[in-house]
């Protein structure tokens, strides 16, 4: 990625800083930072976060802005989700796949009878959804509840937790996940 050097460069000197100083206080040598900026060296991802937290940025702010801005449609037909994981009775389908910078993870999620995820498992995110066919127990940590159609849910993710379809058919969740980490 090309664009990484000569980005840092740009944001090394709006702030005033020589690669000097900004290795003193990233903890990165000179020489690497130099070789970084000219696109001769590519940076781990420990030595790219000691130069941006010394920048005073994340890494996540500073990659959102590389993204390139590709043209695409702001709406998708429900033949367009992209199957993004299919265990057991459980479809992930994916809504956005194509949108530039995305940041949000938006799934329709279908359960046959009986599906579960199994071992209560987290993730770093935050997720929210709403059951819009059928009936799920959510099991968030020690906490246990059947949502039925129109019932929502906003968890912390770092939290366990597991969904299992209830209902005598098929069960369907609309759901949102930040940072799109599942």
């Amino acid at each position: 990625m090309p664009q990484i050097g000569a980005k840092l460069k740009e944001m090394r000197r709006r702030r005033g800083l020589g690669v000097r100083e900004l290795a003193a206080r990233s903890g990165i040598s000179h020489s690497s930072i130099s070789l970084i900026e000219r696109d001769r060296m590519s940076p781990s991802i420990d030595t790219l976060g000691a130069i941006l937290d010394a920048l005073g940025t994340t890494l996540t702010g500073f990659f959102s802005d590389l993204q390139s801005a590709l043209p695409y449609a702001p709406f998708y037909a429900a033949a367009e989700f992209v199957e993004i994981g299919k265990v057991d009775a459980i479809s992930y389908r994916m809504i956005g796949v194509n949108h530039p910078n995305r940041q949000l993870l938006v799934l329709h999620e279908t359960y046959a009878p009986g599906a579960d995820t199994g071992e209560a498992f987290s993730h770093a995110a935050q997720e929210a959804g709403m059951v819009t066919r059928g009936a799920v127990e959510l099991t968030v940590g020690s906490e246990a509840r059947v949502l039925k159609e129109g019932d929502g849910y906003y968890f912390d993710s770092r939290i366990p937790h597991r969904f299992r379809n209830v209902a005598d058919g098929r069960s369907e969740i609309l759901s949102a996940i930040t940072p799109p980490t599942y």
